[in-house]
């Protein structure tokens, strides 16, 4: 029989802070979670817990040359992960956070090699979503924010419709109900400028 994770029903619209609380209490001791986002569900990890992140990394089947991106805790928690933002990123981020857009900025030295990229790149972004932001604030750090699926196999908007091969390796699900899916976060890298478009999604630029 295949086991499934804990399950914790929040409104999506103004969680329980509690819930959130005892939530993050579980990733600080490496537990691996499934959470809503403004477009779809993602697996959340403590970035700190490099223990979770090896862990997360298995579960998805994931290459070691894709790194994780991130969903803060606060705007300001940028720079205890990047550094030397340009000046025109820093203008994206206070037109576009909260919101689904992970700009791929310098890694700060220090950062589990799950999170950075060959060339040293750490993709980061600010959720606009009342849960992802709640659980990101309530652990007061930055949580993991890939897509809820095994490699190769389409991410879920909806939490009836997660891989029940991926659910066993999770240790807590949190059902918010469907979230709007659509595309998954725009990808920009901001390391030289003009920006490289990563992946086209749900944030339409003008960078012409």
């Amino acid at each position: 029989m295949t086991a499934a994770p804990r399950r914790l029903v929040l409104d999506p619209a103004a969680p329980d802070p509690r819930a959130l609380a005892r939530a993050a209490d579980g990733l600080r001791d490496g537990e691996v979670t499934v959470f809503p986002t403004e477009t779809l569900y993602g697996l959340g990890a403590d970035y700190r817990n490099a223990g979770a992140l090896d862990r997360l990394a298995r579960l998805k089947g994931r290459e070691a040359d894709k790194p994780f991106p991130l969903i803060l805790a606060a705007a300001t928690e940028v720079d205890a992960l990047a550094r030397d933002i340009p000046a025109p990123a820093r203008a994206l981020m206070a037109r576009h956070w909260p919101g689904p857009l992970t700009l791929v900025l310098p890694a700060r030295e220090g950062l589990h090699p799950r999170l950075v990229s060959a060339d040293g790149g750490v993709g980061v972004r600010l959720s606009p979503h009342p849960v992802a932001a709640g659980l990101a604030r309530a652990l007061g750090r930055a949580i993991t924010a890939t897509s809820a699926n095994l490699a190769g196999q389409p991410p879920s908007a909806d939490p009836a419709d997660l891989d029940p091969a991926l659910l066993a390796g999770v240790d807590l699900l949190i059902d918010a109900g469907p979230t709007p899916g659509g595309p998954a976060s725009t990808v920009l890298d901001c390391r030289t400028w003009p920006p490289t478009l990563l992946r086209a999604g749900a944030v339409r630029l003008d960078l012409a």
